[in-house]
């Protein structure tokens, strides 16, 4: 099966994105394996594909796949490059376009600048919800939220706060995001039995209240130049932890993001990202039949 593709990125984290609104590929786990693969195939970090809209209330849906073949819930950097494509295409000229990902709907906005605005829905804390199992575990309170220490390999502890961004996300404070033990730590948060799901990793580093560095270890990727939830929640828990002010630039190795976030009482407010969605090149590629 020959498929086209557009190849786009967005802060260094990038995609392959398919056009799926005349007909699915109907595309396996071992197929998007195989286009995220760097050597074999086009090599992303995931796979968007495009999908007409399943409701009156939204523009389109999109579905998104790790690079280990796995649907997950969001990828902001990927909701960027979605809203890009679709009205470099001529699939929409609505500004701005509202999109139902896999837990719930999300609305995108193309900037003068060329940036791509998303309103990424507000956090949850609900821990049952991100979702984490607390069995055993204490949290130590730091400004208006907590901080849950998970037992590492070699007797190692990070002390995490804990969110979902529509995906699940642990994020700790590092002095310095160049010397964290993101390769070592990374993936052992991932895949702790604390997270059902797994679990995004971020490793934020605060300059002051209105600038941070991040890098974040992906659940089903590993690390990557930039993740637009991950700059969201590490954004979310910095301002509960007391650290950071309402709108924060996040600097991550692909480039720099804007999150804004206005706490209240109910801490229900929308996170708002702001950053590029560039495409890079096209092409056709020739699928294999792997089931």
């Amino acid at each position: 099966m020959r498929v086209r593709f557009t190849k786009m990125q967005g802060a260094g984290n990038d995609f392959v994105v398919l056009d799926e609104t005349r007909g699915r590929l109907g595309l396996s786990a071992a197929q998007y394996r195989f286009l995220a693969d760097r050597h074999f195939g086009v090599g992303a970090d995931q796979i968007l594909s495009v999908r007409p809209a399943s409701s009156a209330s939204v523009d389109f849906e999109y579905v998104i796949h790790n690079a280990d073949g796995g649907e997950v819930e969001h990828c902001g950097n990927g909701a960027r490059c979605f809203v890009r494509y679709v009205r470099d295409k001529g699939l929409t000229d609505r500004n701005p376009v509202r999109v139902k990902v896999k837990n719930g709907e999300i609305s995108l906005s193309m900037n003068a600048d060329g940036r791509v605005t998303v309103d990424m829905g507000a956090p949850v804390f609900d821990l049952a919800r991100v979702p984490f199992d607390p069995a055993a575990l204490v949290p130590q309170a730091m400004g208006n939220f907590e901080r849950w220490p998970l037992p590492l390999g070699g007797g190692d502890v990070a002390s995490v706060a804990l969110l979902s961004m529509g995906n699940p996300h642990a994020v700790q404070l590092v002095d310095d995001v160049d010397t964290a033990p993101v390769l070592t730590w990374g993936p052992q948060i991932e895949r702790h039995a604390q997270f059902p799901a797994r679990v995004n990793a971020g490793f934020l580093q605060v300059v002051d209240r209105s600038h941070v560095r991040l890098r974040v270890y992906e659940r089903g990727v590993g690390e990557t130049l930039a993740c637009g939830t991950g700059a969201c929640a590490a954004v979310v828990a910095g301002i509960r932890l007391g650290l950071l002010d309402a709108k924060v630039d996040v600097d991550t190795r692909g480039g720099r993001l804007t999150i804004e976030w206005r706490d209240n009482a109910a801490h229900d407010d929308s996170v708002f990202m702001t950053g590029p969605a560039t495409p890079v090149f096209e092409g056709e590629i020739e699928l294999p039949e792997l089931a």
